[in-house]
């Protein structure tokens, strides 16, 4: 018998047989009750994350010409290629064709071979860098709440100085907590959450720049951006590499699009509301993005703070400003989990397979909730494993709390072979698109272009934190 036919005689066991097709999906798993209101709220809880708040840095690198070029480059890239993505959730047949549940299954499936390690070995690693540069982030929100009190009853006299440290360990802390939800399709509610926050700090860090423009009566910045002389001609070049990194890095979430495309109902087909759900959601983001970098650009001119809201560019109101770092904090708690589920699902797939009679990994005990229906199933092996992957990635931000840099490698390493390069492959290998046709020239091209930039974007955010390293102290790194 095989699993999903396993899968549908296992609930049937429970369901009378007239309702076992109302309850389940044609794989035998419990029905998907996604929509494209749920699968908007993911992508914008993926996208619009901590990268929005280096945009304004990033435009200042690059300037009024190049910067809002190159923000309207990746978000028509990232929005073609994850149409080209959404195809491949189904093999074969859009409508009955096999699922696949994961990014790394589509690779297997259409493309197979030495490519399925390779993408699963670059997916994981991206996803544990985010959730490394996630926790940067809060941690830096965090200390902004507090030094902006600081700042404010000493009347800026006390530099409030602190160290990033114990505010890493709170937010590993919650982590640890929200991290034993057993499954991506039971946290829809905290992605909601999440993409609220990230409109509410976006939407302070745009209405502050609107008001500092409005209250000086000028637009700061150049057309090319941050002056040489500001910086040498070599900080300029890597900078702008950087920036370019830091923006790709802000439109990543195609290596969880499948996983999310997953929790989509059908009828209609998958396919259809996940172009819908990405289109609304990149459409949105990048008026978004704009905005925020611009006015931030035009507030700062070449001394924007590499974050917005945490640089403190803005001292006032301080008020205003603990809100929007506070909506920051809440939406990275939500980010870190949409992030790092396919991780956590992934590794208790392989345990439970690799040892399918061990007690520790899978046997579950029922522990009632007061005020919930169903008892929480607890695991001892996710209970470790899980709360062992926060811990390292706790340990690992305190090492390297370098944000921007962080983000642009996370940037330049996620961007071509996962949004572009899997997507497009397995594009061509499923409508078998003929080689040399136009169609395989100009996708070609598209995935040659983009590897150029991730390469030239790598270079600048690994010189910078090269240069970061000569004048840092490990665990001693205070704001």
């Amino acid at each position: 018998m095989g699993d999903n036919q396993r899968q549908v005689f296992d609930v049937s066991m429970a369901i009378p047989s007239h309702n076992v097709s109302e309850c389940v999906d044609d794989d035998g798993r419990l029905k998907r009750t996604g929509t494209i209101c749920t699968a908007t709220a993911h992508i914008i809880t993926a996208v619009i994350g901590s990268g929005v708040l280096s945009l304004a840095w990033a435009i200042a690198q690059l300037g009024w010409i190049a910067g809002p070029a190159v923000m309207l480059l990746f978000s028509f890239v990232t929005y073609y290629t994850s149409s080209l993505l959404t195809d491949c959730y189904r093999t074969g047949d859009p409508v009955s064709g096999k699922r696949n549940y994961t990014y790394t299954d589509a690779v297997r499936s259409i493309l197979g071979g030495y490519k399925v390690k390779a993408c699963g070995l670059i997916q994981y690693l991206n996803l544990f860098g985010i959730s490394i540069g996630y926790t940067i982030a809060a941690s830096i929100s965090m200390m902004a709440i507090k030094r902006s009190n600081c700042f404010h009853e000493s009347g800026g006299k006390n530099p409030c100085h602190m160290s990033s440290n114990p505010y890493m360990i709170m937010f590993g802390v919650s982590e640890i907590l929200l991290s034993q939800i057993p499954d991506f399709d039971q946290i829809w509610w905290l992605s909601i959450v999440a993409a609220v926050m990230s409109f509410t700090y976006s939407g302070i860090g745009l209405g502050l720049g609107l008001a500092k423009v409005a209250a000086t009566g000028t637009f700061k910045g150049s057309l090319t951006g941050i002056s040489i002389g500001t910086v040498t001609q070599a900080q300029k070049i890597w900078r702008s590499l950087q920036a370019i990194g830091d923006i790709a890095f802000a439109y990543s979430f195609s290596v969880i699009l499948i996983e999310i495309q997953d929790t989509v109902k059908s009828p209609p087909e998958e396919a259809k509301t996940m172009k819908k759900a990405t289109k609304l959601s990149i459409a949105v983001t990048t008026v978004f993005y704009m905005l925020c970098g611009s006015m931030g650009y035009a507030s700062f001119g070449d001394f924007a703070p590499g974050n917005l809201l945490t640089g403190f560019g803005f001292f006032n109101p301080f008020w205003l400003l603990d809100i929007a770092n506070a909506a920051i904090i809440i939406h990275l708690v939500g980010a870190y989990q949409v992030f790092c589920q396919p991780i956590f699902a992934f590794i208790e797939k392989w345990a439970t397979q690799r040892w399918p009679e061990s007690y520790f990994i899978t046997k579950e005990f029922k522990i009632p909730v007061p005020g919930y229906r169903h008892p929480y199933k607890l695991n001892m092996f996710r209970l470790v494993w899980r709360t062992g992957f926060v811990m390292l990635t706790t340990v690992i931000s305190m090492l390297l709390p370098f944000f921007n840099d962080v983000v642009g490698i996370l940037g330049a390493l996620g961007f071509w072979p996962l949004t572009v390069y899997f997507p497009v492959e397995m594009y061509i290998q499923q409508k078998k698109i003929s080689k040399w046709s136009s169609r395989w020239i100009c996708l070609k091209m598209l995935s040659m272009a983009c590897l150029m930039i991730s390469i030239v974007a790598g270079a600048g955010s690994i010189v910078g934190v090269i240069l970061d390293l000569k004048v840092y102290k490990p665990f001693k790194t205070t704001y």
